[in-house]
């Protein structure tokens, strides 16, 4: 973070410059703590200069959200290389180093924070769900889902979503086991749909052809297969 230096820099570089360090602040204590008195400070500037560029605090917050949400929504992106288990396990890991490192920030994206009801903030949050639906879509290489791949999908992007935010609230349950959870989840979600119809099943059964059993899923097939 900039403390007290002041350099002339372009419009667009002081405006790239401001929504860093308030993401930076943001990521590390609650927006409503956040002033723009500690905004100006840490970019090494004046307070009417913060106005300058930005007309208030909520428009500042709102472009912070902003860059939040394009790197949480890259978070998803992965190489369509290896199983589908251990692509999605590498994601999550993505995922909760987002979490973790922009803790009050992730909050604040997710619950709404200073802008609750804002359309812009609403439609920021739902671009990254739209973003990990459609990442996810893309590794089951399915081009026209069937409703209920659809319902699965979406409702696991919600499960990840608050398994993040209640883990900030304590993070009283290891990472990784939660990682590992939300892989196992996302094949359980599938699998309870299948048993109910025969679309669903024949994706589930095209999954497991390229699972090993030392993967992820693998596991879980192995877990729910040993004796009680």
């Amino acid at each position: 973070m900039t403390t007290g230096v002041r350099r002339r820099m372009g419009v667009e570089e002081r405006r790239q410059q401001l929504i860093g360090v308030a993401l930076e602040l943001f990521s590390a204590r609650s927006p409503d703590d956040v002033s723009i008195d500690e905004i100006a400070s840490a970019a090494g500037i004046s307070r009417p200069l913060v106005y300058h560029y930005f007309p208030g605090k909520q428009s500042l917050y709102e472009a912070a959200l902003r860059r939040a949400a394009d790197q949480l929504a890259l978070s998803f992106r992965e190489p369509r290389e290896g199983p589908p288990g251990a692509r999605l396990l590498r994601v999550m890991k993505r995922f909760f180093d987002f979490v973790e490192g922009h803790g009050p920030g992730f909050s604040a994206l997710m619950r709404g924070g200073p802008a609750v009801g804002s359309t812009t903030t609403n439609a920021m949050i739902d671009e990254v769900r739209q973003a990990a639906y459609d990442q996810i879509m893309s590794h089951l290489d399915i081009a026209d889902p069937p409703v209920r791949l659809t319902l699965v999908v979406r409702s696991w992007v919600s499960l990840a979503e608050a398994t993040a935010l209640l883990w900030l609230d304590g993070r009283e349950i290891p990472r990784a086991e939660l990682e590992l959870k939300l892989v196992h989840d996302f094949a359980a979600l599938c699998a309870v749909s299948a048993s109910h119809n025969e679309e669903m099943a024949a994706v589930v059964l095209r999954i497991l052809e390229h699972e090993p059993l030392e993967g992820p899923i693998g596991e879980l097939v192995a877990r729910l297969a040993r004796p009680a």
